[in-house]
């Protein structure tokens, strides 16, 4: 690999460990945690894990509703870095703006978390779409593996950092524990701002059109793109049926990422296991992600997604049963085995299946299949932990997913 190549695969790849900080230390981490004890201390533990499901599924809407206009539209003038600009903004200033939500404001502290997801989400939708302007065919497993290798290790150093600052506050002369979590977003925020800019500095990429065609022109074609899309996705038969089955494990996947650590504070685990415990999630992810990606070149796509998803409902049946905290553990270090590599390998096999010249439109299409999971999974624990009063059987309801997630992956032919 050529120094230019090679430092745009970096300057990319970085993003993931910038805004994955984000994920491990927000949605992941202390907000849910948070969230129950400090902004929603007044609601009870089925109702405070209700509505974070219910903010995150909130999110999911929104990005769902602009993933394929945006793609397109970033398709059509190289705004792709533009767009992930705007939207990586907002995720940096909402998540700062935690910092100064008073205890008891759990509105505020929702809607707020609600919006930064929105950038988080949001912003994947571009970044994910530059990969073709650092990778090729023959290298894109193995960057799209980078990325999200370098996202649990980024993401993990920090998270440790927020950790040691939870437990030992005075060591880093802050006055509380409390305090400590509030800067902890804070320092995300700045994380995320900081190491975003190696992608926005040095990764070009190109467009198959003008860049002057004027807003409205461009908005008008946008629509129209969309709808074309909608008409190929039709004569491409493995993207439709992948993106179907994608819809459904990556549901489970999402949904057990952001809902782990509200579930847990509902069986009776302390903070302090919860935390360890998702440390623990982003050091095994780093090292196994680089390795399901190096699986995934040597026996294929299918086979190892579904290794993944085996692994993942046997998650489910092992967390429906769970009661200590060294299961808990456990099951954070075989979630961290399979969820970054899945998401690699799945964002990989897309990339080569989509048709060129319409990376972010079809990117766009990938994550409104991806991000209405996060409308659907933790709205269905919420519903089915609020209706039988009880968060277990909110979990186990995830086999809705997987088990037909298992069955379609299996239906993608070979070639269209």
């Amino acid at each position: 690999m050529n120094y230019l190549r090679k430092k745009n695969v970096i300057s990319w790849a970085l993003y993931d460990w910038a805004n994955s900080a984000f994920a491990t230390t927000v949605m992941a981490g202390f907000f849910p945690i948070f969230f129950k004890a400090y902004w929603a201390n007044d609601l009870s533990d089925i109702d405070s894990t209700a509505m974070v499901g219910y903010a995150n599924s909130f999110s999911g809407l929104v990005v769902v509703i602009l993933a394929p206009i945006l793609g397109a539209f970033a398709d059509l003038g190289a705004k792709r870095k533009r767009f992930l600009g705007i939207f990586a903004s907002l995720g940096i200033v909402c998540t700062a703006s935690f910092y100064f939500v008073p205890e008891g404001q759990w509105v505020i502290a929702a809607l707020l978390y609600g919006i930064a997801c929105i950038g988080f989400s949001g912003g994947n939708i571009f970044y994910d779409s530059l990969i073709v302007s650092v990778s090729d065919q023959t290298s894109r497993n193995q960057v799209s593996a980078l990325g999200y290798s370098l996202g649990y290790l980024g993401g993990g150093i920090l998270f440790l950092l927020n950790v040691l600052m939870y437990l030992y506050p005075e060591s880093f002369n802050i006055s509380s524990s409390s305090e400590a979590v509030l800067l902890s977003f804070m320092s995300v925020a700045v994380w995320w701002a900081l190491f975003s800019l190696p992608l926005f500095r040095n990764v070009k990429e190109s467009s198959h059109l003008s860049d002057d065609m004027g807003f409205t022109k461009t908005m008008v074609r946008s629509f129209k793109e969309v709808y074309s899309t909608l008409i190929e996705i039709r004569k491409y038969k493995r993207v439709g049926i992948f993106l179907l089955a994608y819809w459904f494990y990556m549901d489970g996947i999402d949904t057990i990422v952001r809902m782990s650590t509200a579930y847990g504070t509902d069986i009776g685990l302390d903070a302090s296991s919860l935390i360890t415990a998702l440390i623990l999630t982003q050091f095994v992810g780093f090292p196994a992600t680089l390795f399901f990606g190096y699986l995934a070149d040597r026996i294929g796509f299918q086979k190892i997604l579904t290794i993944g998803i085996i692994i993942y409902i046997v998650i489910c049946f092992f967390a429906y049963s769970m009661t200590t905290a060294t299961e808990f553990y456990v099951l954070a270090a075989t979630v961290g085995l399979v969820m970054g590599g899945m998401q690699a390998v799945s964002r990989a096999f897309f990339s080569s299946i989509i048709p060129k010249d319409k990376e972010a439109q079809f990117f766009g299409f990938y994550n409104l299949v991806g991000k209405s999971a996060v409308v659907f999974g933790p709205a269905l624990v919420s519903i089915f932990a609020v209706a039988f009063n009880d968060s277990r059987i909110g979990i186990i309801s995830l086999l809705i997913l997987f088990i037909p997630g298992l069955i379609i992956l299996w239906m993608i032919p070979d070639e269209d």
